[in-house]
């Protein structure tokens, strides 16, 4: 009876112990990871670079040659259309006045009273983003004292593979490398229709006006440039890890038992990296399932109970059979 009690409580140990290695077993399996879909907004983005320039760049220029007697504005000012940017005397007014200035001051005063400077205007509105002259320096007609621009855009260079996606009157999204931290949004006005080759790629640029004036905005600063190429309001998305695609293309995710789901093709929309609009197949607020983990399988050896007797091991090969063996099958020595 002892003895009959004794092998029962054994084969107990052996069942229980045997389960849980099993369990343990199960760990290599895929472990599916639940996610809901939900709707929101989704975007297809074309990202691309370019830069701040002027709309229209105006360069002024003097009149007359001479020596410049005044400067009236600096970089940064704004202007308007007509307004007096500075004074020049002209080549004849300069060696008069000079020649009066060695005569004693009210020579000087008569002189220069009668001969009068020449003004430079502000051709436009707007801003003075470059000042190239000093008071008292002499210049030509074709010297750039000063260059205005009305309003200061984005430049965003485009791919040509990426080119006939982008429309006038898309929305975008300008960050400065100088203000990683401030986003501006803007509008696609112009494209134009010459390319230019950069690092053997046809590029064409897009202009971008942004909603206002930017104060932080100046010309040449980098912009990183997020163009919405198209975009779906309320959508059905879930992300992308959920998506499964198979060898043919087609786009599916795991459905039904959270245990063993299965693979449902699905229909998608627009997918902007993170999240991917579902067109069809998979409804809000429907739970679907992604494998975080790979299958790995289990040899032979691995599945055999390590509770049970695992029989008698065969007798160790003696080393002169081995040697015998390998001699055998070993290939003939090269000839000569």
């Amino acid at each position: 009876m002892k003895k009959l009690i004794v092998v029962v409580v054994i084969a107990a140990a052996v069942a229980v112990g045997y389960k849980f290695y099993k369990q343990k077993k199960k760990s290599n399996l895929p472990v599916y990871v639940p996610v809901t879909a939900t709707r929101g907004d989704i975007k297809d983005i074309a990202d691309t670079t370019g830069d701040v320039e002027p709309l229209n760049r105006v360069e002024v220029n003097p009149a007359v040659a001479g020596r410049v007697d005044k400067l009236l504005v600096e970089e940064g000012t704004k202007v308007k259309n007509g307004q007096l940017l500075a004074y020049i005397s002209s080549t004849d007014r300069v060696a008069i006045l000079d020649a009066a200035k060695a005569r004693g001051e009210a020579s000087l005063e008569k002189w220069a009273n009668t001969y009068k400077p020449t003004p430079v205007l502000s051709p436009l509105d707007g801003t003075v983003i470059k000042r190239g002259v000093v008071q008292g320096q002499t210049v030509t007609t074709s010297s750039v004292m000063f260059a205005l621009s009305d309003d200061l855009i984005v430049v965003a260079q485009v791919d040509e593979s990426e080119i006939g996606r982008i429309k006038v009157g898309q929305r975008a999204e300008i960050t400065l490398d100088a203000f990683p931290d401030k986003v501006t949004h803007g509008t696609v006005f112009q494209i134009l229709h010459e390319g230019v080759t950069v690092s053997n790629v046809i590029t064409y640029y897009v202009k971008i006006r942004p909603d206002h004036p930017v104060s932080y905005f100046k010309s040449e600063m980098t912009a990183n440039i997020k163009i919405a190429v198209r975009s779906s309001k309320n959508a059905v998305l879930l992300p992308e890890t959920a998506i499964t695609e198979k060898d043919d293309g087609t786009r599916c995710v795991y459905k039904g038992n959270p245990m063993n789901p299965v693979l449902t093709p699905i229909k998608t929309g627009l997918d902007d990296g993170t999240n991917v609009e579902i067109l069809s197949g998979v409804a809000e607020g429907e739970t679907v399932y992604y494998s975080n983990s790979a299958y790995v399988p289990q040899n032979k050896e691995e599945s055999s109970n390590p509770f049970m007797p695992s029989g008698p091991k065969s007798k160790k090969t003696s080393t002169k059979s081995k040697s015998s063996s390998s001699s055998k099958n070993s290939p003939p020595p090269p000839m000569g």
